[in-house]
């Protein structure tokens, strides 16, 4: 599915990713972990096709950035950490119709998934009254609206409180159960445990460590990811359920 092969990426001729080399199947869900600074942010605009390699290239299937990332932009869906940077629309109803057809099936679809996300009583509510957590939902629906093949999503967990932490584990599961591929950028490892089966750990814009997700539990406070509590407790992976 995403072939990343010796990436390099730099700003202002300042390097930011180095030699970054990564396979992700189709319908994984992937951790890309780190501290802040560590370049999850930079790859997961890279295989948006927002950046373009300073050398190397990302292959999605059939398409290859550095050359093809207007295709791959309508390929991908990106949740940004900050929801006001992605909404558009001045209500719930218009933010999901600009992502919809135009057609009326594309309305349509608009309304039902907005009931999937618990937003329908929403409908007609100013964006600026929604919780953060409502305004995450708003933009993964939106995004799937788009019918994106792969998900990424940066830092998707931070400012949630429990309740809304929950709904979104929901929602990576059912993604996954669809089949979509999704890599979730994350520096708190633990409300992926159970969902994500492989990560990729980034350290100072360099790939650490690519594997199963359990396998890299001693190595991730080194680079500065708190393990779960219960690995640090029991040495075992806890699923939130």
């Amino acid at each position: 599915m995403i072939d990343i092969d010796c990436l390099h990426f730099a700003y202002d001729r300042q390097a930011v990713l180095t030699d970054i080399t990564a396979h992700i199947s189709s319908g994984e869900c992937v951790a890309l972990l780190g501290a802040n600074g560590s370049g999850k942010s930079t790859l997961l605009m890279l295989l948006t096709g927002l950046y373009v390699p300073s050398q190397g290239r990302i292959k999605v299937h059939d398409m290859v950035s550095p050359g093809q990332e207007r295709i791959l932009r309508r390929f991908m869906g990106l949740l940004l950490q900050d929801a006001d940077l992605q909404i558009l629309g001045a209500t719930v109803q218009e933010d999901l119709e600009l992502s919809a057809k135009a057609e009326q099936e594309g309305r349509t679809a608009a309304w039902d998934l907005a009931g999937v996300f618990s937003l329908q009583d929403k409908w007609e509510t100013p964006v600026h009254h929604l919780s953060g957590g409502q305004k995450r939902k708003l933009c993964l629906a939106g995004m799937l609206l788009r019918e994106p093949r792969v998900l990424l999503y940066d830092e998707p967990f931070s400012g949630l409180d429990y309740p809304a932490m929950l709904e979104l584990r929901s929602m990576l599961r059912a993604n996954a159960a669809q089949g979509i591929t999704q890599v979730v950028a994350a520096h708190d490892v633990e409300p992926l445990v159970g969902i994500a089966t492989k990560c990729l750990v980034l350290d100072q814009g360099r790939l650490m460590y690519s594997g199963p997700l359990p396998e890299a539990m001693d190595q991730l406070a080194h680079y500065g990811v708190r393990p779960p509590c219960s690995w640090q407790r029991e040495r075992r992976l806890v699923d939130w359920g």
